[in-house]
């Protein structure tokens, strides 16, 4: 009886998958923030304002999202096949970029306020934007699973990776002062909800299980409060040159996009389920229409 009602339950129907849990989020958590914050640490190296914190704390972060993914592999020993399906796997090109971005992060920390670091601050960038489409395309390529393949969810997670970088680099004593940050988050923080709304938008329309857009509508007042709070501590910030007030700004801003990631990678990561447009028959029994399976 009860393998019975198991079976029943199993269906056709959507259910929440169980290959991926927040070990694997920790992966989209530390690898967009790191590599966010490599972009921005470039940037700094170009404009001739080097931050060898961020540089670190950068590449510690992507460290620790690799190191999740090291974790979350059943059999860790074997992740180093994760290096050999460049043809087919965005996961593989991930980790064939991270090398690259590593040693160039070390070398824009040897090298700095050397005339040489400019052109390793470009290389830098490069790699850790790579890193983060790579990051992007990661679930996207997960077409059974209608939260992370739909196609407006790559600005959301690219957005929030810039967003989330933005709001540690607010927080290092070094670049708490930087107005521009400031600015930069505050815009960033604005583009990031829209895309956000954007996202859930489309994805109720397009038809995505129910048990996944109701954990979204869930959030969503704590995502809008959250944005709004930030926001207004940017701009007192800005009125009151007073720079303490960007770093819990700063905390929001990451600390929302992490929940977030977490949220879609292990809450609302229904499977799609099989479409049945009508009951199969057997002998001379008659079919009948299905109602959509969400």
């Amino acid at each position: 009886m009860k393998k019975g009602k198991k079976r029943a339950k199993m269906g056709p129907w959507p259910r929440l998958q169980k290959f991926w849990d927040i070990r694997a989020a920790g992966n989209f958590i530390g690898g967009g923030t790191g590599s966010g914050l490599l972009m921005i640490a470039a940037i700094f190296i170009l404009i001739g304002k080097i931050s060898i914190a961020a540089i670190i704390v950068g590449a510690i972060s992507v460290s620790l999202g690799l190191l999740m993914v090291f974790l979350e592999i059943g059999r860790p020993w074997r992740s180093i096949n994760m290096f050999f399906h460049p043809q087919t796997s965005w996961m593989t090109r991930e980790g064939i970029v991270v090398m690259p971005l590593f040693l160039t992060a070390g070398l824009a920390v040897f090298y700095a306020g050397q005339p040489i670091n400019i052109t390793i601050a470009i290389f830098m960038g490069f790699f850790a934007l790579v890193f983060l489409y790579c990051q992007v395309r990661i679930l996207h390529a997960a077409k059974g699973i209608p939260a992370w393949r739909h196609p407006c969810l790559r600005p959301y997670i690219f957005s929030t990776g810039i967003t989330e970088a933005l709001g540690v680099a607010v927080c290092i004593p070094g670049l708490m002062t930087e107005q521009g940050l400031w600015i930069a988050l505050t815009i960033a923080l604005t583009i990031r909800f829209l895309f956000w709304k954007n996202y859930l938008k489309n994805l109720e329309r397009d038809g995505a299980p129910e048990a996944s857009c109701a954990v979204f509508e869930e959030i969503n007042p704590k995502v809008q409060l959250a944005h709004i709070i930030a926001i207004v501590l940017l701009v007192a910030a800005w009125l009151t040159q007073m720079p303490i007030l960007a770093v819990p700004a700063g905390l929001i801003a990451t600390a929302t996009g992490w929940t977030i990631k977490a949220i879609i990678v292990t809450k609302a990561a229904q499977t799609r389920g099989f479409a049945i447009p009508r009951t199969p028959v057997r002998g001379q029994g008659k079919s009948r229409v299905l109602g959509r399976q969400r």
